[in-house]
């Protein structure tokens, strides 16, 4: 059976329940179509050791701040899936759980969005499916000779997992950095961290605040034709959370430069030198989760849709929230996607009323 709706927002996550938001003030017909099969997004899958980069009342989305967590400046995934979940519900959001959207087509003057439990016809589509579906591991010599185990940060949950074993955890970035730190602190591992370039630590004050506002800064300055920035890049790579400062400061992160292939048992390095490993964490991020859009035929360099803000330069039925600066400064962040939401909700109801 295909239902009808005036627009269709695939994912439930934070970006979705932004958009749904705007949506139900704007008292649009709306759908949101969730693959999760509870409230919370991919936090929901998160290690259990996850803090975010600000504290709660800097992580919120729009018209409902984040509470504080009782003991904690930074929140855990917990919080978060919990603040998701009471949002939801607040504004009474159409969140169908447990939906997965398999395609969007061109249907006549509508886009039709085929799930796993029916279509939809709508006159528009907010995809906001994010990237967590879709971790990327890098093609590395060696990686199916590998005996030991490979996981990548999706998969990552306890240092307890780890007991004992050698880990070599890859990746400079804040996931690589937070799981490195987990594993040395918490856990009976011995730990290598491997990193392309040798990592950049944000000043201990910076957090997700500070980033936010840099973000938005060099998006505003790239639209009025001033000069690049550089934003939240030119600052550095980690954000030095309390655990991986913890770390740092007791010299459990020393990272080396990344090794040039795995081995049966371990990894090689440039030098020609090897070290045995138990297990592989590439914290090696990820790409955006688009699949779903593919009939549309836009794809466009490195994987992305072209867009003008939120909205497919190619088919300005569909908007693309959240997947990062080119939907939107800092918009997979929770404080970041409320803007580019607004934006996108309010070039949407002008196609309706059109």
């Amino acid at each position: 059976m295909t239902q009808r709706a005036d627009v269709v927002v695939v994912g439930g996550g934070q970006s979705g329940l932004a958009a749904g938001y705007h949506l139900r003030r704007l008292g649009v017909d709306f759908v949101v179509l969730d693959a999760q099969s509870a409230p919370g997004g991919a936090w929901q899958h998160t290690w259990d050791s996850l803090r975010l980069f600000s504290p709660a009342a800097h992580s919120s989305l729009p018209g409902r701040l984040m509470p504080a967590q009782q003991g904690e400046t930074y929140p855990d995934a917990g919080h978060v899936v919990d603040y998701l979940a009471d949002y939801e519900k607040r504004y009474d959001l159409p969140v169908q759980h447990g939906v997965q959207a398999e395609a969007v087509r061109r249907d006549g003057g509508r886009l039709l969005v085929e799930a796993d439990s029916g279509s939809w016809r709508a006159r528009a589509v907010i995809s906001a499916t994010g990237t967590w579906s879709r971790p990327f591991v890098p093609a590395v010599p060696g990686r199916d000779v590998f005996t030991g185990r490979q996981l990548h940060t999706v998969n990552y949950r306890s240092p307890r997992d780890f007991a004992g074993q050698h880990v070599v955890v890859v990746g400079g970035g804040n996931s690589g950095a937070q799981i490195a730190a987990d594993l040395a602190l918490h856990g009976d591992a011995a730990v290598t961290w491997a990193t392309r370039r040798p990592p950049r630590f944000l000043p201990d004050d910076i957090d997700g605040r500070i980033l936010f506002d840099v973000a938005t800064a060099r998006r505003r300055a790239l639209d009025a034709g001033r000069s690049d920035t550089g934003g939240v890049a030119s600052l550095g790579d980690i954000v030095a959370v309390p655990p991986v400062r913890a770390a740092r400061d007791a010299g459990l992160l020393h990272a080396k430069p990344m090794f040039t292939r795995l081995t049966a048992t371990g990894v090689q390095w440039a030098d020609g030198s090897r070290s045995d490993a138990d297990a592989i964490i590439w914290c090696t991020g990820f790409r955006p989760a688009l699949a779903h859009l593919a009939p549309l035929g836009l794809r466009g360099p490195r994987g992305h849709i072209p867009t003008a803000g939120t909205r497919a330069v190619a088919e300005p039925r569909l908007h693309l929230l959240g997947y990062g600066d080119w939907t939107g400064p800092a918009s997979a962040t929770l404080i970041g996607v409320g803007r580019p939401a607004r934006d996108a909700v309010r070039d949407i109801a002008q196609l309706l009323s059109s």
